[in-house]
């Protein structure tokens, strides 16, 4: 019995860690020299592209435009660097199964009984921030962040998530820069 009552707690900590974390990977070109870049500006052309809501657009930039400065860098013409966007969205459908095993009978086929399965259901997307080298219009940098995406009507925690996401993917700018 008391392996019942451990179980709602295992899977409500299960779901709760699996909605904070925020799975990045980059990559660069290994002979850009990103001591060089001191400015950038976003891409337009590219922001224009991404297929969400001109306010959520608005908050990424923000974000981007706070953990870029942090690292020292400035907003401004001209500039070393161009920062584009794009995003993709999916749903995400986890499916945990809680039949322990226990029931009435044995069959060779299926053991009566159990819990069933609970099945959550939740939208996934990920962000990817592109850095351009202004001066050869080549890309030299490229952070994809996938998280779990907060879809009610709450703007406070919306935007918290945002920054939450854009934070983790810069953490991998510049390559080689130590990560805390």
């Amino acid at each position: 019995m008391k392996k019942l009552k451990f179980t709602p707690l295992l899977l409500l900590v299960l779901v709760f860690t699996s909605c904070t974390s925020v799975r990045v990977v980059s990559d660069y070109d290994r002979e850009a020299n990103f001591s060089e870049y001191k400015t950038f500006a976003f891409y337009k052309p590219g922001i224009d592209k991404a297929e969400i809501s001109d306010l959520d657009k608005k908050r990424i930039l923000r974000a981007i435009n706070s953990e870029l400065a942090a690292k020292g860098m400035a907003k401004g013409e001209p500039a070393d660097l161009l920062v584009s966007i794009f995003t993709k969205e999916r749903e995400r459908v986890d499916v945990y199964n809680n039949n322990f095993g226990w029931g009435w009978g044995w069959n060779p086929w299926w053991y009566g009984g159990g819990w069933g399965n609970t099945v959550s259901r939740s939208t996934e997307g990920s962000l990817y921030i592109d850095l351009i080298d202004a001066k050869k219009n080549e890309l030299i940098w490229q952070g994809i962040g996938t998280a779990r995406l907060i879809t009610s009507g709450n703007i406070d925690k919306k935007e918290e998530r945002i920054r939450e996401i854009v934070s983790e993917i810069m953490k991998t700018y510049p390559p080689g820069a130590d990560q805390n």
